[in-house]
């Protein structure tokens, strides 16, 4: 399976970067991960505008076969067990590209939650979009590790 990780913004703060790098070398043993991340824009001047140029890059990154879920408050919440039970499921089903947005201070372009075949959410608190990113990552471990009945998952 291959997992990518579309996301608005670098993560500028050291915390945030190592924290990512950690869950992206724990993943290498169960999937192919990449992260791709699209420049973020000012979106004080003009956010519809900055939000469609946002949604370019993301777009343009997303491969056309993947199976697209983008972060939302809005979408779905899973529990830890019921997200694994659904990447297990994704497999079985034949989606070899799975790609989660996550979107930039301001969220996401319709035209992005249009590309998308399913909405996430992580939970009804807001967060910053750099730990949103830094959660997706843990939560794929975490379902991987549950997935395998290996030990992490209390």
């Amino acid at each position: 399976m291959r997992i990518l990780i579309v996301a608005v913004g670098r993560l500028k703060e050291r915390h945030w970067r190592e924290a990512a790098e950690e869950y992206l070398k724990r993943l290498k043993p169960y999937a192919t991960i990449e992260m791709i991340e699209v420049p973020d824009r000012d979106v004080s001047a003009d956010e519809p505008k900055a939000l469609k140029a946002e949604a370019e890059g993301i777009l343009r990154a997303l491969p056309e076969a993947a199976h697209v879920v983008v972060l939302e408050p809005g979408g779905t919440q899973r529990s830890s067990e019921a997200f694994a039970a659904w990447m297990e499921l994704a497999g079985v089903e034949g989606r070899s590209t799975i790609a989660f947005v996550v979107g930039g201070a301001a969220g996401l372009d319709a035209s992005v939650l249009t590309r998308a075949n399913e909405r996430l959410s992580l939970g009804p608190m807001t967060f910053p979009h750099q730990l949103a990113r830094v959660v997706m990552l843990e939560q794929i471990y975490r379902g991987f590790r549950i997935i395998r009945g290996e030990p992490y998952h209390r």
